[in-house]
């Protein structure tokens, strides 16, 4: 037929990317992690605890929440590995897991600025 054209995928290149590409399930973790960093108070948390480690009270105090609020966000947080967590008498202080955190805010506002 005159005018169609039929596209036709260079399977060389198909298999090489396909190969490229993580499994589903990491890319579903994937796409869960990223969701943890939709919330803006997650969001500020991190924020607060990239400049010191901080118990729920004081954090609470700086972003203007309750602590139950915070203590839930906080629990988010650490179930998906992004902060940590030490006990000084009956005080549990947060801090970021590790430095991934602060790359991952980083690139992340950088990428919003420009």
């Amino acid at each position: 037929m005159e005018g169609n054209q039929y596209i036709h995928a260079d399977e060389a290149l198909v298999r090489e990317v396909d190969d490229k590409m993580p499994p589903e399930e990491e890319l579903q973790e994937l796409a869960d992690f990223f969701k943890v960093f939709g919330d803006a108070t997650r969001l500020k948390i991190l924020y607060v605890l990239l400049c010191s480690e901080m118990c729920v009270y004081d954090i609470a105090s700086i972003l203007g929440m309750s602590q139950s609020a915070i203590s839930h966000q906080l629990r988010v947080l650490k179930q998906m590995g992004l902060v940590k967590n030490r006990r000084d008498g009956k005080i549990i202080f947060y801090s970021p897991a590790d430095s991934h955190i602060v790359t991952i805010l980083s690139q992340g506002l950088d990428h919003i600025e420009e």
